[in-house]
């Protein structure tokens, strides 16, 4: 008997129910709804927690001297990052109010690197003189600001420098070439301009190692492999010449996740040992200390816990074509199919064990045509008020999202064990006029 697409790319506690309902972390998500209305962000705690543990489980076994840093712009929020930093994680801001959202959450400051390729003088300041622990150095405009800002602060600031190193992967695409055209980081035939004036006019900065970041939702290891040997061989000559013994190697982050079934992302584990056994092999070579592996997960950490869930509206079945359904949410809640033509699957909540299916697309509320969240997927027939659950929407959709057309920005509920709590309420019609004059 034929139903609707499984439920193995949605969070691991997802179960259905006597009456045919999509469960999450113990909650009925019809029930979800009506409490706490609808469209509604999920996150699923139990996932959550496996996704960051399987990180740092895997490398105490291959690689212990490690800090796997949450990528915050994944999902900003002070739940969360209060998990996050109960597990022992560190974390990766890009920006003052980042900074502020972690600083809210108590998070410890040792632990958290910041990013960008645009600072401002205030957001340095404000990181300063809150004791973030690490800036990630991006260019030679912010080395001006920071051997400035540390002097007037009297400051001693620890920094990795960002480099490019020639390498650029998302999906099944890897580029290998000796310069990439990327508003990111140093060009690595800067980087002597770099290490010079650090040592010139750098007294209150203390350079402890590289970063690469050369991708995103990469499905192989050898661009990893490939990074890591370029970082490590610039150690090496750091070394040499400048006499510096570097001690952190940033590989990034960018491992993806398996939004539909044709998915087949590398395992979290098979990441941990070959970049393990890759640094190791590379420092033998070279004669260098085994720096501390720092990586930077995102979406692989929050993408996965997070679903969202819709009521069905009006529908329209083109002539001799597509049949439309449309939902109260989408482009608003989650830009990533317009902005990067993602594809992502989707149930029927209440319909889990229906056999009446149908190819439809799944079409969003906002006056844009290419407002469409799903095309051409087969599911239960849909009628008003059915409610659509898709997955893999942690990371980058609440965190991307907006008022067009001033429609509220959704709730989001933390769920566990049966229970469920509210981590960003529900924005009103106020909240969208409040800063209006």
């Amino acid at each position: 008997m034929e139903t609707q697409t499984s439920i193995n790319t949605f969070p691991i506690t997802c179960k259905v129910n006597a009456k045919g309902h999509l469960t999450i972390g113990g909650c009925d998500s019809l029930e979800l709804v009506k409490t706490y209305g609808s469209p509604l962000y999920l996150i699923d705690k139990e996932t959550l927690i496996y996704n960051a543990s399987s990180y740092i489980n895997s490398l105490k076994k291959h690689y212990p001297n490690h800090l796997i840093l949450y990528a915050s712009k994944a999902f900003t929020n002070t739940a969360i990052f209060k998990i996050i930093n109960n597990l022992g994680l560190g974390i990766d801001v890009v920006s003052g109010g980042e900074i502020f959202t972690a600083l809210s959450a108590n998070f410890n400051k040792k632990n958290i690197y910041f990013h960008g390729n645009n600072k401002s003088e205030d957001e340095i300041k404000y990181a300063l003189t809150n004791d973030i622990g690490t800036i990630v150095l991006d260019n030679f405009y912010e080395l001006e600001l920071l051997q400035k800002i540390s002097k007037e602060l009297n400051k001693t600031i620890e920094i990795i420098i960002r480099l490019t190193p020639g390498i650029e992967c998302h999906t099944h695409d890897y580029i290998k070439t000796g310069h990439l055209d990327s508003k990111f980081g140093f060009d690595l035939e800067y980087l002597d301009d770099v290490l010079k004036s650090i040592k010139t006019k750098g007294d209150n900065l203390r350079l402890k190692g590289l970063h690469a970041h050369i991708g995103s939702q990469i499905f192989e290891l050898k661009p990893y492999t490939d990074t890591i040997e370029i970082l490590l061989e610039k150690f090496s000559y750091i070394k040499q010449k400048y006499n510096i013994e570097l001690t952190e190697l940033n590989v990034g982050g960018g491992i993806g996740i398996s939004y539909i079934k044709e998915d087949d992302p590398i395992s979290i584990d098979d990441w941990a040992r070959v970049t393990s056994e890759t640094i190791e092999k590379a420092c033998k070579k070279y004669n260098l200390l085994l720096p501390k592996l720092i990586g930077e997960p995102g979406r692989s950490i929050i993408g996965s816990s997070g679903v969202t869930l819709y009521t069905v509206g009006s529908s329209k079945q083109v002539p001799n074509g597509r049949k439309y359904i449309s939902i109260d949410g989408g482009m608003a809640d989650n830009p990533r199919p317009i902005t990067y033509n993602a594809k992502y699957t989707a149930v029927v909540a209440n319909k889990m064990n229906h056999t009446d299916l149908e190819i439809v697309t799944i079409a969003g509320r906002y006056c844009e045509t290419g407002d469409i969240l799903i095309r051409d997927i087969t599911l239960p027939k849909l009628s008003p008020k059915d409610i659509i659950a898709v997955s893999n929407t942690g990371a980058y959709n609440y965190s991307m999202s907006s008022n067009y057309n001033m429609v509220p920005r959704p709730a989001c509920v933390l769920v566990s064990n049966g229970q469920s709590e509210i981590i960003i309420e529900r924005e009103t019609y106020s909240d969208l006029i409040a800063k209006h004059k």
